[in-house]
């Protein structure tokens, strides 16, 4: 089953904070670089600018942030960090995150796509190079760069079709979650029905 992105607007930053905050440590060290403590975590949620910047992510039937990737845009480059929650790995979510955001990066005129990470960090590595990124390590870091063509009718097309995907995406879990909330409610006992003491009629 192919992965579904979707990119985030200003009102989910909360959701992206509790994905973030669901890291453990190691995890934490090898998306930032260090092993960031909750507070720092929030912090780097807050500073986020979405007028400026993109935010990515894949939803569980739960609507809970499983995979996110930030792209932060600068002068002539934009940086990409990737995070997917453990049990969710191995499932192609890295990928299709990186490969939303390169696309959404050639579309804003952006002619380098840039990652930096631990050079331990084999996973975003594994993915950088699947995607054609150029990789040099020193001290223990890691740049991977990625030249983007120019924008073009097919590349702004792919992205107004996987971003309609989303959206479908994201409603359908909505009404299926809504749904199965209500069924739960409708099946679940009446508080303080059974036959305890306070409803004895003898």
């Amino acid at each position: 089953m192919s992965v579904v992105t979707r990119e985030l607007t200003r009102a989910e930053r909360g959701a992206l904070e509790r994905h973030l905050l669901a890291l453990d440590a190691e995890d934490r060290r090898l998306r930032f670089g260090v092993a960031l403590a909750d507070q720092a975590v929030r912090d780097y949620a807050a500073r986020i600018d979405f007028s400026r910047d993109a935010v990515f992510g894949v939803f569980d039937d739960d609507l809970r942030l499983i995979g996110a990737a930030h792209l932060a845009r600068a002068e002539g480059y934009a940086e990409l960090g990737v995070s997917v929650l453990p049990g969710q790995r191995d499932r192609g979510m890295g990928g299709a995150l990186l490969e939303r955001a390169r696309i959404h990066a050639r579309n804003w005129g952006i002619r380098t796509l840039f990652v930096h990470c631990l050079a331990e960090n084999g996973a975003m590595l594994h993915l950088a190079r699947r995607q054609g990124m150029r990789v040099a390590t020193e001290a223990g870091e890691a740049d991977a760069y990625l030249d983007l063509a120019p924008a073009d009718p097919a590349s702004i097309a792919a992205e107004l079709l996987a971003e309609r995907v989303g959206l479908f995406d994201f409603a359908l879990k909505s009404q299926f979650l809504a749904a199965r909330r209500l069924t739960d409610a409708l099946m679940r006992p009446a508080s303080g029905a059974g036959s305890g003491p306070g409803n004895s009629r003898e």
